[in-house]
């Protein structure tokens, strides 16, 4: 048996393009040997598996779960679309939603547990899941919401599985009144937090760089009229109120009744069931957000495989 030494190991990593700890087990499973190191890794799929981890994984599926005073999210990107209406796909973001769960959201807690009802960890079964499916995916982010009192309640929008879906959100609502009360509004809000993506919940959590950039912007649309300066600050403070109301999930306009603003929605309800309710969390993922995406003509593609 040939020693396993660093260098083995690099030198499979090179060959095969597969992970660490996986080209280590190969050579322990064949006893130092390279060559059937090598055909161990294909055979279990793994050899090819990081050849396709440069490939733009910009589809896939969020996936979250609640259950009373806690609730997680995460997002599982895939190359296409089409993956993401597959049974095995969709059963792993769930059972990684599980998992996210337990360890709270944190992303690197999730990746190294174990992956339910399996000896491999999380990332391990992801690795081998590239090679099966066929299409690079990478577990892009994770979040958990928790309350001492209250519920989580979450949302799936552009559902194609229970709790699986395009865009899914997190509301935590700190209260002691009526937990199926809560869970109704807290839907509520979730349903709207889909359809604005608000940047923040509340005035004082909104990004500040924001609010300044956008002071600037109206500040000099005002100059451009020739009044006097504070006439312009008198404007320039109407329309970043403005700003707020859009920009801010408490001064919207909730859209499940048009009329009040979500703030106004939620001190209603405390009203209603006799307690106070705070909103203390939120959470939207939509798949993709932010990913810049690979443009692709085609046509040209379809052409070249043809011709080669």
């Amino acid at each position: 048996m040939s020693a396993i030494t660093a260098s083995l190991v690099k030198e499979l990593r090179q060959k095969s393009g597969a992970g660490m700890m996986d080209c280590k087990k190969a050579l322990t499973e064949t006893a130092g040997d390279l060559d059937a190191a090598i055909d161990w890794l294909r055979t279990k799929g793994l050899a090819t598996a990081s050849k396709k981890s440069g490939r733009v994984a910009a589809e896939g599926l969020v996936a979250v779960t609640s259950s009373g005073k806690s609730g997680a999210i995460v997002e599982l990107n895939a190359e296409t679309d089409f993956v993401g209406r597959n049974e095995d796909f969709q059963k792993l973001v769930s059972d990684i939603a599980t998992v996210s769960a337990s360890e709270k959201g944190d992303l690197d807690a999730i990746k190294a547990a174990k992956y339910p009802g399996s000896d491999e960890t999380v990332e391990e079964t992801l690795t081998a899941k590239i090679a099966t499916i066929g299409e690079n995916m990478n577990l892009r982010r994770s979040s958990s919401l928790s309350v001492g009192n209250g519920v989580v309640s979450s949302y799936i929008h552009n559902s194609v599985a229970p709790g699986l879906g395009k865009i899914g959100i997190l509301i935590a609502l700190e209260s002691e009144g009526d937990a199926a009360r809560l869970d109704v509004l807290g839907k509520q809000i979730a349903m709207h937090v889909a359809a604005t993506n608000p940047e923040s919940i509340s005035v004082d959590d909104l990004d500040q760089s924001l609010v300044e950039r956008e002071r600037t912007v109206l500040s000099d649309q005002a100059r451009e009229s020739g009044k006097p300066e504070e006439i312009i600050a008198k404007m320039v403070e109407g329309r970043i109120n403005k700003y707020y109301q859009e920009v801010v999930l408490l001064k919207q306009t909730f859209v499940v009744d048009g009329e009040n603003t979500v703030e106004k929605a939620i001190e209603l309800v405390a009203k209603e069931i006799g307690s106070p309710v705070k909103l203390t969390g939120m959470v939207r993922f939509a798949v993709g957000d932010g990913i810049e995406k690979e443009e692709t003509d085609f046509a040209a593609e379809v052409a070249a495989a043809v011709g080669g």
